[in-house]
């Protein structure tokens, strides 16, 4: 791992208000000891996003989620400012920005990415799941952005 994920890492962990409460009333120990766990979290999600073949980070109006599977790891707060979802985006994992999309009617009717790969045939039903660059070409159309597009290259 690099030194410098694991320094954005231990930053974010030390810099929660809980663990500087922590270390203000003199429990540093426990502190340190939180902030190792948080950090190994974190370590495992990075981990997950490299090896999970739908694992993707959306940025909306809501805040940004960092999309693992069966986990979602989330915060109100833009991409910029949730630094385990930046990692990940450069670090590789797809990222949607859907800020831009303005008709959220459409949008809410995007069907959802499938978890553990399976796509629905039928696309019709409710609850219905696609494949992540299906997702991207539909959000994409209402004008997404895209960073670490997992499409292949398509000639024009």
């Amino acid at each position: 791992m690099q030194t410098g994920v694991l320094r954005v890492l231990r930053a974010t962990a030390a810099s929660w208000w809980r663990h500087r409460e922590l270390r203000r009333t003199g429990q540093t120990a426990l502190a340190q000891r939180l902030e190792r766990q948080t950090v190994l979290r974190d370590l495992g999600y990075l981990k997950q996003a490299a090896s999970l073949p739908n694992a993707r980070v959306i940025c909306g109006e809501g805040g940004t989620f960092l999309h693992l599977g069966w986990t979602t790891v989330s915060s109100f707060a833009p991409i910029e400012r949730f630094p385990l979802a930046a990692l990940t985006v450069a670090r590789g994992t797809p990222f949607i920005d859907i800020r831009p999309i303005s008709d959220v009617i459409a949008f809410a009717n995007v069907p959802r990415v499938a978890r553990g790969g399976s796509v629905d045939a039928d696309h019709s039903s409710a609850g219905q799941s696609v494949s992540l660059t299906t997702y991207i070409d539909m959000v994409e159309k209402l004008g997404a952005s895209i960073t670490n597009d997992p499409r292949p290259c398509r000639s024009t």
